[in-house]
């Protein structure tokens, strides 16, 4: 029996769109929970999310408002921040999208994934229940099986690994041999992917340009994956 083709997905900018949902969450927790040490410095520092993990974020803004770190304090923040981005989400004024192609494609794949040809997963730098959060929200949530996430570690190159081992676990069989294509939209996703070997689609569909992208020579340069029949054709997938 052949191995899958596992595809990992980020979420912000290649599934997604929250309209600035999360990032509004972030900002407002690290107000609410700390403000004498954000008046300390003016306002809660510029936060580079793009293809950051959560957990990576937090530690480095705990280290620059002088907040001790712990996992017990990164708890207390992802609390206040889930409530924060469950509310954003909810809110009609954050109300973002699915991005251009995503639903068609996941349904297409969801077929494949049926037939035994491809198992499709997340590797996003979201904790878990906020990726739970976003994509219950755009009702996609049934179309991935596994995932690896921020807060299994604050480095995005070694959620790779993790994510191949929670594969391999849902589908009974080890996968270390299968075919893997991260599909992100941001230079971390093609780095993480070559951190584990895996092929990389990078999607101009987040805050880097196509040519920034290119740069970086991923497998597949893609705009959007608005024309699902050219990305399954892309990914080998018939």
């Amino acid at each position: 029996m052949a191995l899958p083709h596992l595809l990992l997905f980020d979420i912000d900018g290649t599934l997604l769109n929250t309209g600035g949902a999360g990032m509004r969450a972030f900002v407002t927790a690290f107000e609410e929970l700390y403000p004498d040490k954000v008046a300390g410095q003016g306002g809660v520092p510029d936060i580079d999310f793009a293809g950051s993990t959560d957990s990576g974020i937090v530690m480095g803004m705990f280290e620059q408002l002088q907040i001790a770190d712990s996992s017990e304090e990164r708890e207390r923040f992802y609390e206040t921040y889930l409530g924060l981005l469950k509310a954003n989400m909810n809110a009609s004024t954050d109300k973002g999208s699915l991005l251009n192609g995503v639903g068609e494609l996941l349904e297409r794949l969801n077929g494949y994934y049926r037939d035994g040809k491809v198992l499709p997963g997340l590797l996003t730098g979201n904790i878990a229940a906020g990726a739970r959060v976003k994509t219950d929200c755009y009702g996609v949530s049934e179309y991935f099986h596994f995932g690896a996430y921020g807060d299994d570690h604050h480095d995005r190159n070694q959620l790779g690994p993790v994510a191949v081992q929670r594969a391999s676990d849902f589908f009974g069989r080890d996968l270390t041999s299968a075919p893997v294509t991260v599909i992100g939209d941001t230079v971390k996703d093609i780095r993480c992917a070559r951190a584990f070997g895996a092929h990389v689609l990078a999607v101009a569909t987040g805050s880097i340009s196509l040519s920034e992208l290119g740069v970086h020579e991923p497998d597949i340069l893609l705009e959007t994956l608005g024309d699902v029949d050219g990305v399954l054709a892309q990914l080998r997938i018939s």
